[in-house]
């Protein structure tokens, strides 16, 4: 709906000058353009879907308090509509009695265009005058908060119901998958936040159809326009965001149900290889006790009996197609068996740790002889008895690590100083 432009004179002032033919011919015009312009807003504001929805809607809050605003407000705005319009008609038969309107007439029509002539019974009070001008700024601002609930209400009831409605949709969906996998109410905790959604959704959908103008945000940019701002979808989205964590742990639950056996299969492998591992540490233990002596060897403990109660445990879930206990457990299982093996792996190298010290020392001894042999000085009175010392005590059982050390390294300082000539004969011949 427009606003008239400047008109000369004061708008409602009895002095006003006298408007000439050419004028009020003008004036004519323009408000008759302007009369077009807000029948027709009015008719769209009749026809509006908001408005016939509010109509018979079974509204509540603070859509029902300001629909009832509107509604007044509405039927104000026909009112002076009608009186801009008899108005209107009274000017135009007065200028279309003559062609050359006389001075009377034009008098007349100044003060029906401008003047404060224009009664409108039961608005504001019992016969309050109004010029034309005056009309349509006050119909311009009934009808803009009008049209702004209007628009307000319709943007909500166009958003968030059927968002709601497909929401709820793959939340049944959901559901039935849960189902299928044991997530249930009261058996998962899931099971319970699938409730609480499908219990909020219902709640919301029926605080939106009953006061939509709640959920409406106004333009933080202070914008006038009808309908300036968007609806108010928290509530909304967080249940969305809650159903998409839901809808992706039933997901990895149907993963657990489609792969379970072969993960099943792999954690009995781990155990299965932590067992034989913590059986060979215990043979190693037997076999180093035998063969070092003096030697502190750590002990071997058994197999986890808890391990093993829960793997039984996760393949009667299996069984029973509990797969929402089944999938915790396996996840728990499948890190505790690898922190098992290295467990076992960690206390072979323990236990084995003496045979490894003693195959070094045999390495060093062997590698020191033939370097010996190597310049011919293998048969050295001091080396051999050394040699066979070391050797001795590498070779019997149970071995002295400390004392087989101590023969390998003065076995290792005579060759040493045997060598020792050698060098510059070496450093010679090369």
């Amino acid at each position: 709906m427009g606003v008239p432009g400047p008109v000369p004179g004061a708008a409602g002032s009895s002095d006003a000058p006298v408007l000439g033919l050419e004028e009020v011919d003008r004036a004519l015009a323009r408000l008759g353009a302007e009369y077009e312009a807000i029948e027709t807003s009015l008719l769209a504001l009749q026809d509006h879907a908001g408005r016939r929805l509010l109509e018979g809607a079974d509204l509540s809050g603070t859509t029902k308090e300001r629909w009832a605003a509107t509604e007044r407000s509405i039927t104000v705005l026909w009112a002076l509509f009608d009186a801009y319009t008899g108005a209107l008609a009274a000017a135009r038969e007065l200028r279309a009695r003559r062609r050359r309107p006389s001075p009377e007439d034009l008098a007349a029509l100044t003060e029906l265009l401008h003047g404060a002539g224009v009664t409108v019974p039961g608005v504001s009070g019992p016969g309050e005058r109004y010029c034309l001008e005056e009309l349509v700024a006050r119909m311009n601002g009934l009808y803009a908060r009008s049209l702004d609930v209007i628009v307000a209400a319709d943007a909500v009831w166009s958003a968030l119901p059927a968002r709601i409605d497909l929401l709820s949709a793959e939340l049944q969906r959901t559901r039935s998958l849960a189902h299928s996998v044991g997530v249930r109410p009261g058996e998962h905790p899931a099971g319970d936040d699938l409730e609480r959604i499908t219990g909020e959704l219902a709640r919301l959908r029926a605080q939106v159809i009953a006061d939509p103008l709640a959920f409406w945000v106004s333009s933080s940019t202070g914008s006038s326009a009808p309908g300036g701002g968007r609806p108010d979808t928290v509530r909304y989205d967080r249940a969305a965001r809650a159903l998409e964590d839901i809808r992706r742990e039933v997901a990895a639950v149907l993963d657990v149900r489609q792969d379970a056996e072969q993960r099943l299969m792999q954690l009995r492998d781990v155990l299965s290889r932590a067992d034989r591992t913590l059986t060979e540490a215990r043979q190693a233990r037997g076999e180093v006790l035998a063969k070092i002596a003096a030697s502190e060897v750590p002990a071997v403990s058994g197999p986890s009996t808890a391990l093993h109660e829960q793997l039984a445990a996760a393949a009667e879930y299996r069984r029973r197609a509990q797969w929402h206990r089944l999938s915790p457990l396996l996840d728990s299982l499948e890190e505790r068996a690898e922190d098992e093996l290295q467990r076992a792996r960690e206390s072979l190298t323990a236990v084995t740790a003496p045979l490894a010290v003693r195959a070094e020392l045999r390495g060093r001894l062997d590698a020191c002889r033939a370097r010996v042999a190597r310049h011919g000085l293998a048969e050295d009175p001091l080396l051999v008895e050394r040699y066979d010392l070391a050797r001795r005590m590498l070779w019997s059982a149970p071995c002295d690590l400390r004392a087989a050390e101590q023969a390998v390294w003065r076995y290792q300082q005579a060759a040493a100083e045997v060598l020792a000539p050698q060098a510059p004969e070496g450093r010679g011949d090369s």
